[in-house]
C-alpha cells in the first residue's frame, strides 16, 4: 500500500472474488455463473438503451421496479433496486448497524460479511455452524445486532426452511434479520412472502445467477417501505445513479420472457441432482445442496490438491483455505457437457492416487 493510505484501513482484509485467469481457456465452475446466456431480447434491448448513454439512469429504476413487483407480489414500495446484491447488503451494514447494534453472521458463509463490517468499522459476530455445517436457530435468538443470512448458504450450498428463518424473525423482534437469497431459485424457499407480517425482515436478491446477468450487476433489497426508504438515505447518500441505463434495460428485458429463466433454473437443478450421484458413486461426500453449486470433499484427496489437479486439466473449481472448510470444494453448475468433463477429470485424477 501507499504512504497515503488512511490508517483507518491499514487491517483492512478485502474480499477475494473467484479468479479469473486469462492464460487459457477453462471450463468455469468456480464462480457460480449460470451456464446459460440471457435471451437475444436482453441484448437488443441493451443495444437499443445506449443510444441514451448521454443521459442519467432513472433513480427510482420505475419501470423495472414495476415489472418485478408483480413478480414478486409485493408493492414496488418495497422494493429497491441496486449495483447487484453486494449494494444492498452494503447499504444494510450502513444503515443497520452501528457501535451498540452489531452485525451477526456464520462462522462459515459469504466471505463478503465480515468485510463490510470491517470498512464500515462496525463489530460483528461470528456464530459457528455446526459440525455437519447447518445452522443452529436457536443460536440467533434474542440476538442483540443485526442478523444477516444467507439462505441457502454459500458456500454450504444448505438452506434453511422458511418456516425456521421465520422463528428466528419473531425471537428478534427490535433488531433486523437480512436473509440473503441469492441462491434462492434453485429449489430453496422464499422468505420475501413474510415481509408485510414482520417490520424487520429484509430479503435480498440478485439478478447473477437464476438470471444470467452476473456481468451487468443488479441486485434488490426487499421490505416494507420503512426499511427501504432508511435504505433510500443510505443509496442516495452515496451513489443516486447506481444501476445504469444498460443494466435498468436489461434486467426489464430479462423479466419480460422470466419463464426463459426459470427453466434454465430446472435444468441447472437436474444437472446438479445427477452430477452429485456421479459423484458420490466416486466416493465423495457432500452437504445436500439448494443452490447452483455443489460443496464436496473426497477422503483420498485434499481439496487444495483436486483443485489444483483440475486447474492442470483447464477446469476451474473453487477452493478455500479457512481450517473448517479447507477439505471441501465449491463446484457451480455448468452445462451438461462441463460435468461430464469435470467428472472424467476426477475419475483420472483419482485413479492416479490409487
Amino acid at each position: 500500500m501507499s504512504r497515503f493510505f488512511s490508517e483507518k484501513y491499514k487491517n483492512l482484509v478485502a474480499y477475494v472474488p473467484g479468479e479469473q485467469p486469462r492464460d487459457q481457456k477453462y471450463i468455469k465452475l468456480n464462480t457460480n455463473e449460470n451456464p446459460y446466456p440471457p435471451l437475444p431480447e436482453v441484448a437488443e434491448a441493451v443495444r437499443a438503451e445506449s443510444e441514451k448513454l448521454y443521459l442519467y439512469s432513472d433513480t427510482e429504476c420505475v419501470e423495472l421496479r414495476k415489472i418485478l413487483a408483480e413478480r414478486l407480489n409485493v408493492s414496488a414500495e418495497e422494493l429497491l433496486m441496486t449495483n447487484g446484491s453486494d449494494e444492498i447488503l452494503n447499504f444494510a451494514f450502513m444503515a443497520f448497524c452501528d457501535s451498540k447494534t452489531p452485525a451477526v453472521f456464520a462462522d462459515v458463509t459469504y466471505g463478503f460479511y465480515p468485510v463490510f463490517a470491517d470498512i464500515n468499522m462496525l463489530p460483528y459476530e461470528e456464530i459457528p455452524l455446526k459440525e455437519d455445517l447447518t445452522i443452529d436457530i436457536t443460536d440467533y435468538f434474542g440476538k442483540n445486532g443485526t442478523i444477516f443470512i444467507a439462505n441457502p448458504n454459500a458456500p454450504t450450498a444448505i438452506a434453511l426452511g422458511r418456516d425456521e428463518i421465520e422463528e428466528i424473525v419473531k425471537r428478534n423482534p427490535g433488531n433486523i434479520v437480512v436473509v440473503d437469497e441469492a441462491y434462492v431459485d434453485f429449489g430453496a424457499e422464499s422468505c420475501v412472502p413474510l415481509i408485510r407480517k414482520y417490520d424487520n425482515l429484509l430479503v435480498t436478491q440478485t439478478f447473477s445467477k437464476s438470471r444470467s446477468m452476473a456481468g451487468a450487476r443488479l441486485g434488490m433489497g426487499i421490505g416494507n417501505p420503512e426499511l427501504i426508504r432508511d435504505l433510500n438515505t443510505v443509496k442516495y447518500s452515496l451513489n443516486p445513479y447506481n444501476v445504469n441505463r444498460l443494466t435498468h434495460a436489461a434486467g426489464v428485458a430479462c423479466l419480460k420472457k422470466d419463464e426463459y429463466n426459470i427453466r434454465n433454473c430446472g435444468i441447472i437443478m437436474e444437472t446438479r441432482d445427477r452430477t452429485a450421484k456421479a459423484l458420490r458413486d466416486l466416493g465423495f461426500e457432500m452437504t445436500e445442496s439448494r443452490t447452483n453449486f455443489l460443496f464436496a470433499r473426497h477422503p483420498a484427496v485434499s481439496g487444495e490438491e483436486l483443485y489444483l489437479e483440475l486447474k492442470k486439466r483447464g477446469i476451474l473449481i473453487r477452493h478455500f483455505s479457512k481450517e473448517r472448510i479447507r477439505d471441501y470444494n465449491r463446484i457451480t453448475i455448468g452445462t451438461p457437457e462441463q460435468m461430464d468433463a469435470l467428472i472424467a477429470n476426477i475419475k483420472d485424477i483419482l485413479e492416479e492416487k490409487k
